[in-house]
């Protein structure tokens, strides 16, 4: 068994670290099916403010979110440098427009720290916890809590 089967049967778990800003963030590697270069999105109708447009994905219609904008921050500006990480959030495969894929970690449940009590109800919400790994805070988000089910059915 490699060390990583072991740690991650020991109760590990692995994330996909990525920039949005100035800020970290990661979400749960099971969750994500590829992560691919920046494509200008077609944009839809009275769609929120936080979608983009939709993409052709291999023949599949694939809509794009600003996850910054989503999550309450400055809009992104997108550029050839920004990627798209392809995630599976419920039923759905849902893009996330992100500025840069920074790592992939390996930690146990142990390493997530609770969101400070100071941050609003909406980071709560989303906020799964925070890691503090080799002096970076990052921030674990919640996919299934990013997209409601509502609004993962509308995407």
């Amino acid at each position: 068994m490699t060390d990583l089967a072991k740690h991650l049967t020991n109760g590990g778990r692995e994330l996909i670290a990525f920039r949005i800003g100035d800020q970290e963030f990661c979400v749960n590697v099971m969750s994500v099916r590829e992560i691919r270069g920046w494509t200008p999105a077609t944009p839809m109708p009275h769609a929120p403010q936080y979608v983009l447009g939709v993409i052709n994905l291999r023949g599949a219609v694939l809509p794009i979110i600003d996850l910054s904008a989503r999550l309450g921050m400055k809009p992104a500006e997108p550029t050839v440098r920004h990627v798209i990480i392809v995630t599976q959030v419920r039923n759905k495969v849902v893009g996330l427009l992100v500025e840069a894929v920074s790592d992939i970690l390996t930690i146990k449940d142990e390493d997530i720290q609770p969101t400070p009590d100071m941050t609003s109800e909406f980071e709560r919400t989303f906020a799964r916890g925070i890691l503090a790994i080799e002096g970076r805070m990052i921030c674990l988000i919640e996919l299934e809590a990013v997209f409601p089910h509502s609004e993962s059915e509308a995407a």
